[in-house]
């Protein structure tokens, strides 16, 4: 049985738990908090960071695009990367566009400073949370300009891209911090994803101490 060690709204370890899913594959979880890490899994992988995947034959896999990418090679079906070269280098195009440029723009800016930074017994930083929600809706107006072009972010089919994106902004959304009246179409592509199987277990996660708004678990919202 393969074991993810995780936290539970860190947009990294839940795109692993959402391509694990995808591909039928069986897995258990368990929480760790970031900067905080035990024993073991420091052990697996001295740098502490977050998602880490041991294989049932032992083997400890660390980064979240570097698991990805594994269980593709591993578990091709379905095929989440794209089946031609330049159908492939958009995936990885946008994979590297949400975990890169979103996460420094947005997510480091919200989450971290919302969650991460309480870890830490520190106050948010209200400045880095303003940047936060200044920049939002421009990743949401790119959304709304790919998928009115294509079905999916990165063309006809459900990719890494989707995957990543929607796992970013499932975290956020967990703390209310997606501003989705004023962002029909990105609202209607993560619609979509939210009703798919493999995505709904994380609108099940609970962080204690901290709630999420009522439409977070909703289809329908």
């Amino acid at each position: 049985m393969r074991l993810l060690y995780h936290f539970c709204l860190q947009p990294f370890s839940r795109e692993v738990r959402v391509v694990l899913r995808e591909k039928a594959l069986d897995f258990t979880l368990r929480e760790e908090r970031p900067g905080r890490v035990g024993e073991d899994l420091l052990a697996l992988h001295p740098a502490g960071d977050l998602p880490v995947l041991v294989e049932p034959d032992g083997l400890a896999l660390a980064d979240s695009r570097a698991i990805c990418e594994f269980l593709q090679e591993t578990a091709p079906v379905p095929d989440l990367l794209g089946a031609t070269p330049a159908q492939r280098a958009e995936t990885r195009r946008l994979l590297g566009w949400f975990d890169a440029k979103f996460h420094r723009e947005v997510t480091a800016n919200l989450l971290d400073q919302k969650i991460l930074r309480r870890f830490a017994g520190q106050g948010p930083d209200s400045a880095a949370i303003r940047a936060g929600h200044a920049n939002i809706g421009q990743h949401l107006d790119y959304i709304a300009w790919l998928t009115d072009r294509r079905t999916w972010l990165a063309g006809d089919h459900f990719s890494f891209a989707d995957i990543a994106a929607a796992c970013h902004l499932s975290a956020l959304d967990y703390l209310g911090d997606v501003p989705w009246e004023r962002h029909r179409e990105a609202k209607d592509w993560y619609a979509r994803i939210k009703s798919r199987p493999s995505f709904r277990p994380l609108l099940a996660d609970q962080l204690a101490g901290v709630q999420p708004p009522p439409h977070y678990a909703d289809l329908d919202f």
